[in-house]
């Protein structure tokens, strides 16, 4: 499994949300790229990164914040937040990210998904943000009634290069991951799969490793900040 730092990107500065509250939000760096660095030179093999204010406005918000750190870091990195037609996914794809994700654009406009995973091959993953096992989407302020597990089948056959699935009511919340829904998720689709929300420490990257089901990789954000473990720690269980 992959360990993927977490860095969430409002108004220029890297911070933590609580359940995806952008009313309950922690700054833990007002410089996003030194976060970003910090966390390569302890050792991890990729970044993840989330524009937050761009996923409530549709459009990308910080991406100064975002080219500074595609510029400085020379790991594979994927990003989420306000991405939401074709020209914005070639943008980004052009400056140097590796992985497009599609949250708002999955649940919404599943055919831009088709169009760029067929565009291009490995570099788009789907982003499915659940609250009670139902999408929710716009930065998670959107509730819908589709089913998480129901969006993820719609792609099955398109071409998609991981679903990161996140359980919102666990997000930041310190509280451990949705073990079950998470493998449920995993023993949905044949697409591999990144576990984000709630890992709160070595434990619970542990049993996202046993829970039953095959799992990519796992987004960890809170837990690194708060230093309930290390990169190099989780790499460690990770890896075993």
């Amino acid at each position: 499994m992959i360990l993927y730092p977490a860095i969430d990107l409002k108004d220029g500065k890297a911070v933590r949300l609580l359940r995806g509250d952008m009313n309950k939000s922690t700054v833990f760096n007002d410089s996003p790229v030194d976060q970003a660095l910090s966390f390569v030179n302890q050792g991890c093999q990729w970044l993840h990164l989330v524009d937050l204010n761009g996923a409530f406005e549709g459009k990308p918000v910080n991406a100064d914040a975002v080219e500074q750190i595609i510029s400085r870091c020379n790991i594979p990195i994927q990003l989420g937040g306000g991405i939401r037609d074709i020209e914005t996914i070639e943008m980004w794809l052009s400056r140097g990210l590796e992985r497009i994700i599609l949250g708002t654009a999955a649940a919404e406009n599943p055919s831009l998904v088709r169009l760029a995973a067929n565009k291009y091959p490995g570099k788009i993953a789907v982003g499915i943000d659940a609250r009670d096992g139902r999408v929710a989407t716009e930065g998670w302020a959107k509730d819908t009634d589709i089913w998480a597990t129901e969006l993820a089948r719609k792609f099955e056959n398109d071409g998609v290069s991981t679903i990161i699935y996140t359980d919102i009511e666990r997000d930041g919340a310190m509280m451990g991951p949705n073990l079950g829904a998470t493998a449920e998720m995993a023993k949905a689709v044949s697409i591999p799969i990144i576990a984000s929300g709630g890992i709160s420490s070595l434990k619970d990257l542990i049993a996202l490793k046993e829970c039953g089901a095959q799992l990519n990789g796992a987004i960890s954000g809170r837990a690194l900040y708060d230093q309930k473990f290390s990169v190099a720690q989780a790499l460690e269980v990770l890896d075993a």
